[in-house]
């Protein structure tokens, strides 16, 4: 009986870790800030404020991401022209792959939650981001009677 016990509970946790490469894309849409890159282990650059965030939406592997600046009526105006993104899987990983007119790159993603994204560029520097929350401020004034 305990011998059936463990071997269930080895199957669960296998089959738990067992995920694949496309369930990364799950949380992927939406704004998000920028918290930190880790350029390298020892060398890292935290963010505490984000004046401008990355807006991303992906449908059927074929999307966009475009930095917008947040306004304080929850609203968001483009700070920057959209960039092309195509969605491959490369070596059990997802890829994104971008383009402008000007310019290709690649990242992967290395880590996807609901609240957490983390993507590694071609030249090892993993961007770590969080779920950009907007600040809404209510700006009438009520007046006193």
């Amino acid at each position: 009986m305990m011998r059936i016990c463990m071997v269930l509970i080895l199957m669960i946790i296998l089959s738990s870790c067992n995920n694949k490469p496309e369930d990364h894309l799950e949380h992927i849409n939406g704004y998000w800030g920028i918290e930190k890159v880790e350029f390298t282990k020892d060398s890292v650059r935290d963010f505490k404020i984000n004046e401008i965030v990355d807006y991303i939406e992906i449908v059927d592997s074929v999307g966009f991401r475009i930095k917008v600046k947040p306004q304080f009526d929850g609203t968001y105006i483009p700070a920057g022209d959209p960039e092309d993104i195509k969605v491959k899987i490369v070596d059990e990983k997802v890829a994104l792959y971008y383009s402008t007119p000007f310019n290709n790159w690649k990242e992967i993603i290395v880590a996807s939650k609901e609240d957490e994204l983390s993507l590694k560029n071609e030249r090892g520097f993993i961007y770590h981001y969080k779920r950009y929350k907007p600040l809404k401020l209510d700006l009438d004034e009520k007046e006193n009677e």
